[in-house]
């Protein structure tokens, strides 16, 4: 015990000082946190160095080989198209209302097949499962149900800091942060479903390229990744911006990667209001209300723009549009059309052990608007 101690310890120190893992190094050392092998002390201070230092695509891709295969229930969804996953890694200085909740409701409802994979809130105030559990969606079902709602309804979330979806030790662990860290990229890519078609948004433009080559390396098929820039303010959002440029970078079907910037204008965004808001920090219902106003029709302006234009990923790399314009479009008329509210109904019942319970909370919020 005391030799495995040391060996972590230079790892940690090795880090500290700026030296990269390999990809089975990550895997083992994230494997030794995994099984309890190391100290809380080590823990922590391993994931604070490898953060602090920067992952490689090969550390993400090792620390994400350690969670599925360690500690992640698979569920095989039956579709006849293509699971796709989406995700805000969290971790900048801006916090944004949850978008990207609100894109993978929307891609849903239009036809795109949303396999995904959430927590709840550690470094912001409402988190992906604290929102959807406010909606009505049984966050804390097992597995099997999260599956059936993927089939059903072409929508589900596999909560990840539930013990019935990584038993092992990511629930416990991811329980008690509240700082960010590897594990907002690396946790949020190990899907129990495992989608090969996958939209991420990252807190830092140095890690758009990086995250997009670790998801290469694990095995995604095609995917995006992006940066969203404020102009006038000094803080990113981990999603695509609706006011000024985003660094974008993709992963195409013969495993190729380009990156450019992207204007939201160039897509037809049309957004006048103050970058706040689009903000969060409101309680899971509040989150909520504001969402159920987007989809009812009511809120046609901030956050509306930026979902649609947060959609417009998921559309495109599922191959249901040509262009992210195209899938921009696309977004606003299923909100428009109402068919997003709809899934919002379809999938709450979906996912639930008491469909009737789903259906009650979206009428409770509906008198609420």
């Amino acid at each position: 015990m005391n030799e495995s101690l040391r060996e972590f310890g230079r790892y940690i120190d090795q880090l500290i000082a700026g030296r990269d893992l390999t990809r089975m190094e990550s895997r083992d050392l994230f494997g030794q946190i995994l099984s309890g092998a190391q100290t809380d002390i080590h823990q922590g201070a391993f994931l604070s160095a490898i953060t602090a230092k920067g992952p490689t695509p090969r550390e993400i891709a090792g620390a994400w080989q350690a969670i599925f295969e360690l500690d992640t229930v698979k569920v095989l969804p039956e579709t006849q198209k293509p699971l796709v996953d989406n995700c805000g890694t969290g971790m900048d200085a801006f916090k944004t209302f949850n978008i990207s909740t609100g894109a993978a409701i929307v891609a849903s409802a239009g036809g795109v097949c949303v396999a995904r994979h959430g927590a709840r809130a550690i470094t912001s105030g409402c988190g992906t499962v604290d929102l959807c559990e406010s909606l009505g969606a049984d966050v804390e079902c097992a597995p099997e149900i999260v599956r059936q709602s993927i089939e059903k309804a072409g929508l589900g979330l596999f909560n990840g800091m539930s013990a019935q979806i990584h038993p092992r030790a990511l629930f416990r662990i991811l329980s008690r942060m509240r700082f960010g860290s590897i594990l907002n990229i690396a946790a949020s890519l190990a899907n129990p479903a495992r989608p090969l078609y996958g939209v991420r948004g990252v807190y830092a433009p140095a890690l758009v390229i990086p995250v997009l080559e670790a998801m290469r390396e694990i095995g995604f098929v095609r995917a995006m990744v992006f940066h969203g820039l404020l102009p006038g303010k000094n803080a990113g959002i981990d999603e695509l911006s609706p006011v000024g440029e985003s660094f974008v970078a993709e992963l195409n079907a013969e495993g190729e990667i380009s990156s450019y910037r992207l204007e939201p204008r160039s897509l037809g965004v049309e957004y006048d209001e103050p970058i706040e808001a689009i903000a969060g920090g409101g309680g899971s219902q509040e989150e909520a209300l504001r969402l159920l106003n987007v989809f009812s029709g009511k809120e046609k302006a901030a956050l509306y723009q930026t979902i649609c234009l947060n959609a417009a990923p998921l559309f495109y790399v599922s191959s249901a549009v040509s262009d992210l314009r195209e899938g921009f479009e696309k977004a606003r008329e299923v909100i428009d059309s109402g068919q997003a509210l709809n899934q919002v109904f379809n999938w709450v019942q979906a996912q639930n052990r008491n469909p009737e319970q789903g259906r009650i909370r979206m009428n409770q919020l509906l008198a609420m608007l």
